[in-house]
């Protein structure tokens, strides 16, 4: 960890927009903070379930279509979590919680059948091709574990980082996102996975073996995930820890606020989510990288970010959440440190835009990663740079509130470089 004062980003076309008059006091600007990440575990938590619904149809009548009505529920499921990543860092329910849900990158190996190219067992993981969906059974720690019924519970329980290896990732989004596409075999070209939906069928067209198994695992991860969104969507409610703890010390809050928009910006989006998979020109470092979404996927992180600075969330309904804000904070004492700020949050924001819309235009996250694309290299560049940019006013603002130095997560891909390639 490298100690930093950071900041987030910004959505360009509302940046610089005329901000309302709120009353600068810290505990409204906390409450403000409280209801938002309410809002986006409840969006979540609403997308989670509209995505149980369609995995529970493509298992209960597979076809092409219902496959890519799971997979499209997922995209959608993935939009208001996003923006909820800028409350892990500095909020200890969530920091806590969240790899129960979000944990990358993943041995998915361990989950099911893999390309012969993926390899097998390794000395960091015995566990990285067990494929628990074909085995009723396998050993753990010298003990016979029974996976003849794939459970919520024994994801959670038994599967999820097994052996304590991080990379043995049973659960969460990007679990679901490989049962649902599969591997990305394509390299640095264009394409995602292409799991068939017949990985789902009954009797003689089931491909790939045990579908019925495979079915019980993307139900059980799927039930999994929303039971996780409930208990963090109550976490934020008028009684919960995460809103109790944050409004018990208002310094406090407020220094939790710039720790997770900081963290999440340089060494989490910035460091280990971009300049890494750069410097590697490997596309398996890409945050949603079975479903080749990680242009949305690092987009909605940086909304999440701007979410904070400006006191404002718009829900998947359409309505606004906001109130006094940071912004309101920084104007009050200083209106030129909030309007650079501001302007480095666009910046950072029409960055990540470029990237979100060149992959949308056809050119995908993957091939901006491959070596010699110079065009591409600029591309997520512009978006690490206007990151790291951020820190610097993000610096300004602490001292301005007269806050303690901030803990904010650092990447060795920006830090130390070359410690990368050891």
């Amino acid at each position: 960890m490298k100690s930093l004062f950071l900041t987030g980003t910004a959505l360009a076309a509302l940046t610089l927009g005329a901000m309302p008059a709120f009353a600068t006091d810290k505990a409204a600007v906390l409450t403000n903070y409280a209801n938002i990440a309410e809002a986006k575990y409840q969006d979540s938590l609403i997308t989670a379930k509209v995505l149980q619904g369609a995995v529970e149809a493509l298992i209960a009548s597979p076809s092409a279509q219902a496959l890519e009505a799971a997979k499209s529920a997922w995209l959608a499921a993935r939009v208001p979590y996003q923006q909820s990543e800028v409350f892990r860092f500095g909020n200890a329910v969530v920091d806590d919680w969240e790899g129960k849900v979000n944990a990358w990158p993943l041995d998915e190996g361990l989950i099911d059948y893999v390309d012969a190219s993926y390899g097998g067992p390794s000395d960091e993981n015995t566990l990285a091709a067990l494929n628990v969906v074909a085995n009723p059974a396998f050993e753990l720690s010298g003990k016979t574990i029974d996976t003849s019924q794939i459970t919520p519970e024994l994801l959670a329980e038994t599967l999820h980082e097994a052996d304590g290896v991080e990379a043995n990732v049973a659960t969460g989004y990007h679990a679901i996102e490989f049962l649902l596409w599969g591997q990305d075999l394509n390299g640095t070209n264009h394409g995602a996975g292409a799991r068939a939906w017949t990985d789902y069928a009954a009797g003689d067209d089931c491909t790939n073996d045990n579908c019925d198994r495979r079915g019980e695992y993307l139900k059980a991860a799927t039930d999994l995930l929303v039971s996780d969104l409930e208990w963090m969507a109550a976490q934020w409610g008028a009684s919960g820890e995460g809103r109790t703890t944050l409004l018990s010390d208002e310094n406090a809050g407020i220094s939790a606020m710039l720790t997770g928009m900081g963290s999440l910006s340089y060494g989490e989006t910035a460091g280990e989510r971009m300049r890494l998979g750069l410097m590697l020109n490997d596309p398996e470092e890409e945050h949603d990288c079975f479903s080749d979404n990680t242009h949305n996927s690092h987009y909605y992180d940086g909304l999440g970010v701007q979410n904070v600075y400006l006191g404002e969330y718009v829900r998947a309904s359409g309505e606004l959440v906001s109130g006094p804000s940071l912004s309101d904070l920084v104007s009050a004492a200083d209106p030129t440190l909030d309007s650079e700020m501001r302007t480095k949050l666009a910046n950072t924001m029409q960055a990540l835009g470029r990237i979100k819309l060149t992959a949308e235009a056809g050119t995908s996250y993957d091939q901006m990663l491959e070596a010699g694309n110079a065009a591409g290299e600029a591309l997520i560049m512009g978006g690490v740079d206007g990151l790291v940019d951020q820190t610097r006013s993000i610096e300004r603002v602490v001292k301005l509130l007269d806050l303690d130095a901030l803990e904010i997560e650092g990447s060795d891909s920006l830090d130390n470089p070359t410690a990368v390639f050891h």
